[in-house]
C-alpha cells in the first residue's frame, strides 16, 4: 500500500536534522539507544491488533533492523485521549526519566487547532528539547480522515520556529485517501485510529524521513555527543513548560472525606490510580499549589449516575467551576482535564474541590491530579 502514497509530500518541515543524524551515527557505532514515543491513543497503539503492530513498535523495529549490532530500549509513552497539556506535565516521568536519544511527539489529533494548544505544545517541545540528554525530536501530525482536520497549523508553527523536523499524515496518506487511491476503511475503521495497515503507513512515513537523514547527513557526522542548547525566546507566554502533577504520592493535600488511592499503578495507561476518591456530598480536598496556571484532572465515568464536584480557586466561590463525573460518550471512562485558571499571578494558590452531588450509591468522584503550571 505504501506505493500509493507520496511520502515526500509528508515531509511537512525538514528542519535541522543534526541531532537525528548524530543518533543514527551513534546507532551505527553500536552504542545503545533509547527511543521514546509520547502521544495519545495512536501512539499507545489503539486498534493495532498486537503491541508489535503499532507504529511506534514498527519504527523501533526499523531501527533494530538497520543496526542489528545495537541495543535499543523502547519506551512507549502513549496514553489514549490525552493532550499536550497533560503531556508536558508527565513527560519527565514517562519519557525523560529514561534518558532518551530520540523522541517522537504526537498530539495533533488530540489537541485542538487553537492558540491554547500552541502554548501547551510549545512548553512540551521546549521541555523535551532542552532536557538532559538533548534528544533528537521528530514531530508527527496525524489526521481525522473524515474531515482532514488536525492541530498541524499550531504544532508546525512551533516546529518551524525551533527548526525541528515535522512529518504529516495530512499531507501524505490523507491525500491518497481523499483522492480515492486508498479506501479509508483499508487503514482505519473509525476515520481516526489506524488498523495494522494504517499503523504501517505511519511507520513508513517516519522511516522514510529517517532514511533521508541517513543518506543526506550521517556520513558527515564525526562527533555523536549532544548538548542541550539555548533556545530562542518562546513565541507564546509559555506558561506550561514547567508543569507539575500533584497526586496522592507527592502532595500535602488536606483531606476531609476524600481518601488517597494507594493502589499500585501497574503502567502509565493505568490512569485511574495514585489519585483521591470522594464518595458523598460534602467530601472535600484542599491543595496549596504554586504557579501561574491550575488544572484539574478527574474521571468522567460511562456509568451513571456519578458524583459531581466543584473546584474553587483562592476562595472565589462566585467563580467556582463544575466537575461533572458523568461522561456522555460510551467508549470508556475519560481522563478529563478542566483548566481552572491560566496566566494568573505566580504565587501559591489554594485549590478546594468539594463534592456537591452524590452519595455512596453513585459512582465515586475520582480526582486523578491537580496540575500546577508556570
Amino acid at each position: 500500500m505504501k506505493h500509493l502514497v507520496n511520502f515526500e509530500d509528508g515531509m511537512a518541515f525538514h528542519g535541522n536534522t543534526e541531532r537525528i543524524a548524530k543518533v543514527l551515527k551513534k546507532a551505527e557505532n553500536g552504542k545503545s539507544i533509547t527511543l521514546g514515543y509520547l502521544g495519545g491513543s495512536i501512539t499507545q497503539g489503539s486498534l493495532s491488533s498486537t503491541p508489535d503492530t503499532c507504529y511506534a513498535a514498527m519504527v523501533t523495529k526499523w531501527w533494530r533492523e538497520q543496526y542489528p549490532q545495537t541495543e535499543f530500549t523502547y519506551v512507549n509513552g502513549g496514553i489514549g485521549g490525552t493532550t499536550s497539556q497533560f503531556g508536558v506535565s508527565r513527560v519527565e516521568s514517562d519519557i525523560l526519566a529514561y534518558e532518551p536519544d530520540f523522541v517522537i511527539i504526537e498530539f495533533s489529533v488530540n489537541d485542538d487547532n487553537s492558540l491554547f494548544f500552541r502554548e501547551t505544545y510549545e512548553g512540551l517541545v521546549r521541555k523535551v528539547y532542552t532536557s538532559k540528554t538533548a534528544p533528537a525530536v521528530l514531530l508527527v501530525h496525524n489526521v481525522f480522515y473524515q474531515t482532514g482536520t488536525n492541530a498541524q497549523d499550531q504544532h508546525e508553527t512551533i516546529g518551524r520556529y525551533y527548526n525541528i523536523p515535522c512529518v504529516s499524515m495530512k499531507t501524505s496518506v490523507y491525500q491518497s485517501v481523499a483522492s480515492g487511491k486508498i479506501p479509508v476503511r483499508d487503514i482505519t475503521p473509525d476515520d481516526l485510529h489506524p488498523n495494522d495497515a494504517g499503523h504501517a503507513l505511519l511507520a513508513d512515513l517516519v522511516t522514510y524521513f529517517l532514511e533521508k537523514v541517513q543518506k543526506e547527513s550521517v556520513a558527515a557526522v564525526t562527533d555523536t555527543t549532544r548538548q542541550p542548547e539555548e533556545l530562542p525566546a518562546p513565541i507564546t507566554a509559555n506558561a506550561y513548560q514547567n508543569s507539575v502533577r500533584y497526586q496522592s504520592y507527592n502532595s500535602t493535600s488536606i483531606l476531609e472525606g476524600f481518601v488517597a488511592d494507594t493502589a499500585e499503578q501497574n503502567h502509565i495507561t493505568d490512569i485511574f490510580k495514585r489519585g483521591f476518591i470522594g464518595t458523598k456530598k460534602g467530601d472535600s480536598i484542599h491543595f496549596e499549589i504554586e504557579g501561574t496556571g491550575i488544572a484539574v484532572q478527574y474521571r468522567k465515568s460511562v456509568k451513571h449516575p456519578a458524583c459531581i464536584a466543584k473546584v474553587v480557586l483562592d476562595g472565589d466561590e462566585a467563580n467556582a467551576m463544575v466537575l461533572d463525573g458523568n461522561f456522555d460518550e460510551t467508549w470508556g471512562d475519560c481522563l478529563y482535564i478542566t483548566t481552572v485558571a491560566a496566566h494568573i499571578e505566580d504565587k501559591k494558590h489554594t485549590v478546594d474541590i468539594t463534592i456537591t452531588e452524590g452519595d455512596e450509591s453513585m459512582v465515586p468522584f475520582y480526582l486523578v491530579s491537580v496540575i500546577g503550571s508556570r
